[in-house]
């Protein structure tokens, strides 16, 4: 399961921001292969990409859906839109906002960090997954 990665890349060991924990978590989980300059990309957008804006957590899930589910470019087709706005309308039913500052507020503390939002952002990341790739958990 994608929160099992999620929670063990989100571990003070590993150090990641809420972004990174996402790509590295979908990578371990989903087999992506990605090379570690990939990997790096997430490293601007945690914290809201440090001005507490849209949380990491997502700006990192939508990063993975991009990879998995786009051909060539954005432009395509409606898909990366759909399921863009697919992921920000089940977070914020969710947690109640996307905005990290917000949430910080709300969720945020020193001994789990800002756990719940990776934890809600990587199961309705799995959920999509899944129904887009036509799989079910126990196929993984």
């Amino acid at each position: 399961m994608l929160n099992e990665k999620v929670q063990k890349y989100y571990d003070k060991a590993y150090d990641l921001n809420c972004a990174e924990t996402m790509l590295y978590a979908a990578n371990d989980e989903y087999n992506m292969e990605l090379k570690k300059e990939t990997l790096k990309t997430m490293a601007a957008f945690g914290g809201g990409m440090a001005i507490e804006s849209v949380c990491g957590a997502i700006t990192g899930s939508l990063a993975v859906l991009s990879i998995l589910f786009t051909t060539d470019r954005g432009h395509e087709s409606d898909r990366m839109k759909n399921l863009t706005k697919e992921f920000f309308d089940k977070f914020n039913v969710a947690l109640g906002t996307d905005n990290c500052r917000s949430l910080k507020e709300k969720y945020r503390n020193n001994e789990k960090r800002c756990f719940a939002m990776v934890e809600v952002a990587g199961s309705i990341l799995e959920e999509i997954i899944l129904r887009e790739k036509n799989l079910r958990l126990e196929d993984l």
